[in-house]
């Protein structure tokens, strides 16, 4: 694999306290600079390239804490978190911790191991605070950042809302093409699909990803509309079909069939984005038949 590298980057417009921190095409996260204190929004997929992003922002760091937030346990949002000061504060949700105290946390790690060198360094690193509910908030003084728990995509995930410049730090409950549901349960898809709704209703003007490299809040009624036609697709189908295990690869259900591909897209993450709609396909099966109607409340 190649070499990633990182960079400060942002997006027309943004305000300056907020930076895009990109580890080449595999994720973002983000920093935020208040009045009171500074946070980083994930740590990035090693201790090495976190270091790498705290070089990058040494002269937006130094004259005021650091509070760091998890947005998830995913693998590439924070095995950086080794890299960070012990004395700062790592913040996610309740259900963070529950994944991490899973075996399959270290099992993930393992076979990233096993795959490729540079993980060798990972060591998981646990948060030092979590919150329990729908939400919790920072005051930063100027800037106010609110932690809201978005599940769907994981259990833990949590989205940060900053009302005061409207920017919603999404991560991955929005997701350019699509999103992935955690399983094929259609609570997971319903949640998912409050989680979309959630981020909308915030009317935002911008809505950071940490996959896709955009901010443009169309992005949030385009994964909605991706679900409504999945959930309607999968209702006109007849049952005889609903088993079939390549049901993706079917006319009228292939991703094809509900998103556009951005130009130049690698054919790599184009196939990475084909086994999410498999998933997604595979949980509003599920729902069917369980009866549910995975868009509305």
């Amino acid at each position: 694999m190649m070499a990633i590298d990182v960079e400060l980057s942002s997006y027309p417009g943004l305000d300056e306290r907020i930076v895009v921190v990109r580890a080449g095409d595999e994720v973002d996260c983000v920093f935020v600079r208040t009045e009171r204190f500074n946070v980083l929004v994930d740590t990035l997929a090693t201790p090495s390239l976190c270091a790498r992003a705290m070089e990058l922002l040494a002269d937006r760091i130094h004259d005021r804490p650091l509070v760091v937030i998890n947005s998830h346990m995913d693998w590439d949002h924070f095995w950086g978190n080794l890299a960070i000061d012990i004395h700062v504060p790592i913040i996610a949700h309740d259900k963070a911790i529950e994944r991490l105290r899973d075996p399959s946390a270290q099992q993930t790690l393992a076979e990233k191991r096993s795959q490729e060198s540079r993980f060798r360094d990972v060591e998981i690193v646990m948060p030092t605070a979590s919150f329990s509910g729908e939400s919790m908030t920072l005051h930063g003084g100027d800037l106010t950042l609110e932690l809201l728990h978005t599940p769907g995509h994981t259990p833990d995930h949590v989205a940060v809302w900053i009302p005061e410049l409207q920017v919603c730090l999404a991560v991955d409950a929005v997701e350019h093409p699509i999103p992935e549901v955690w399983s094929r349960s259609p609570d997971d898809l319903r949640n998912l699909c409050l989680s979309l709704r959630k981020i909308r209703d915030l009317l935002p003007r911008y809505v950071i990803l940490a996959h896709g490299q955009t901010a443009d809040p169309s992005i949030v009624e385009r994964n909605i509309a991706y679900f409504e036609n999945l959930r309607d697709a999968v209702a006109r189908l007849p049952e005889s079909l609903l088993a079939q295990d390549a049901l993706n690869e079917q006319p009228g259900c292939r991703i094809e069939d509900f998103v556009t591909f951005p130009v130049g897209m690698p054919e790599e993450t184009r196939a990475f984005y084909r086994n999410c709609h498999k998933s997604n396909l595979d949980a509003a099966v599920a729902a069917r038949l369980a009866g549910m109607d995975f868009i509305e409340p």
